[in-house]
């Protein structure tokens, strides 16, 4: 009976360790914010970057504050100096800033360069990503700007949903071109003012699928969604409210949208100046940057309301670019 009551006693223990060790691997893969294999490895401090300084920029909206702070916090891990400006404006703002020497360098979208900086027609841009890269990068080099690697994800345009929308109005349509015209035209579409003369949005919906819902004016496109408002929303693919659960987007499956990667843009001279860590640091902090991880961080900023610092260091530490606490 005692030899039987040891083997219960060690085989409960052995079950309440094992529990133990579950729980806490569950919660450090919940911390990492999303767990799993690591992006990269721990950036190193170089001390012969010590002396190389240069001032990092960004346009003024949720993901290039955040974005902006990655590299920034990325680079002083290096070993340089960093100086931010991370509140330009818009993408003319931040361009001249770069051609001028206000900052050395920020990330753009490579859809937006291409249309905003080099006068491509949104309809010629290729609609492959490293296409549209290769394009943007040669211009770039034309004006003395490299561009670096693109990101995995793209924050582009996209068409938005409720989940309980799309399955009572919209048949359960997971593809634009499951939609019925006759039946599109009877709602509405909330979009941006500027949507609506744009061919990569509202007027490309009617070329490309024949839809043509009306027209809702707002900035406001979830609230829209919410509120009766609109059936259907000009969103874009990395917003955080998409993490939500309640929303969803309508696949763009005759490539209607152009590729809208991240590329950091940076003075050529500045970079060759900065050696050969600079453009490895960057490149390298972007691999975890899924669309997935993107809305993520998007959404702890704009729903949670963290600081764009303090989600870019959380996010550096959770791929392992650098130390928790660091």
């Amino acid at each position: 009976m005692r030899a039987l009551l040891a083997v219960l006693v060690s085989l409960v223990l052995a079950l309440a360790v094992s529990a133990c060790g579950s729980d806490d691997s569950d919660s450090k893969s919940s911390d990492s914010g999303g767990g799993g294999e690591k992006a990269g490895s721990e950036i190193k401090k170089n001390p012969a970057n010590s002396g190389k300084s240069l001032t990092v920029g960004s346009k003024n909206f949720t993901e290039q504050y955040i974005l902006g702070e990655i590299y920034v916090q990325a680079l002083q891990a290096a070993g340089y100096k960093v100086k931010k400006d991370l509140d330009l404006g818009s993408e003319q703002i931040a361009y001249k800033a770069l051609k001028g020497g206000q900052i050395d360098g920020y990330p753009e979208y490579t859809g937006t360069s291409l249309t905003s900086f080099f006068k491509i027609k949104t309809d010629a841009v290729p609609k492959d990503p490293d296409k549209a890269y290769q394009e943007a990068k040669a211009k770039y080099a034309k004006q003395g700007i490299t561009a670096l690697a693109r990101t995995k994800f793209e924050n582009t345009y996209k068409v938005g949903t409720t989940k309980d929308i799309q399955k009572d109005k919209l048949g359960g349509a997971t593809k634009l071109s499951e939609l019925k015209p006759d039946e599109v035209a009877k709602l509405k579409l909330a979009g941006f003012p500027e949507c609506r003369q744009r061919t990569d949005c509202y007027l490309g919906l009617q070329r490309n699928y024949k839809l043509k819902p009306e027209f809702v004016s707002t900035e406001q496109t979830y609230a829209a969604l919410d509120n009766g408002q609109a059936e259907l929303a000009a969103v874009f693919s990395t917003d955080g409210k998409l993490t939500s659960g309640k929303y969803t987007v309508i696949e763009d499956d005759k490539g209607l949208f152009p590729p809208y990667n991240i590329s950091f843009g940076i003075d050529t001279k500045k970079l060759k100046e900065l050696g050969p860590d600079a453009e490895k640091v960057i490149v390298d902090v972007q691999k975890g940057l899924t669309l997935k991880n993107m809305q993520n961080l998007n959404s702890r900023v704009d729903i949670d309301k963290d600081k764009p610092a303090e989600v870019a260091r959380l996010y550096l530490e959770s791929e392992g670019f650098i130390k928790k606490g660091s």
